[in-house]
């Protein structure tokens, strides 16, 4: 069992949380934690000074308002919203919290990404800890 379990989201996806979730949860351990993370893209900064002065706060507090919309009445799962490139920030956010699990989906490949999607190839690559893709 694994007491410190990371659930990478992407936004356009939360409404698929249940399975992942159900994954997660088996593999909790007894006191175990679950932490949903969504990474929200950086703008860059030729786009961002064309932007409301605050405006990635803005996106993320709105995207952690949707997350925790799909999550509503879950009240075991942590929700966490950062900024940058998923697959770099998924990796770092595991080394950084100790997570021992990853439990994540795979879009379906294209011809770029035969078996697993970028991101989720990128995390099981460089991960420091145990991932389980969901297909």
């Amino acid at each position: 069992m694994y007491a410190n379990i990371l659930v990478p989201v992407a936004i356009d996806h939360a409404p698929d949380l249940g399975d992942v979730l159900e994954i997660a949860r088996r593999l909790r351990a007894e006191a175990g934690t679950i932490t949903v993370l969504t990474v929200a893209e950086a703008i860059p900064p030729y786009v961002s000074q064309y932007l409301p002065e605050g405006q990635e706060e803005k996106t993320r507090a709105a995207i952690r308002q949707e997350l925790a919309g799909a999550l509503a009445g879950v009240s075991d799962i942590g929700i966490r919203v950062v900024t940058g490139h998923a697959g770099i920030t998924i990796v770092d956010y595991a080394e950084r919290h100790g997570v021992d699990l990853i439990v994540m989906h795979s879009h379906r490949p294209d011809l770029t990404d035969y078996f697993l999607g970028s991101t989720a190839a990128r995390v099981v690559r460089h991960a420091p800890c145990a991932v389980h893709v969901v297909r």
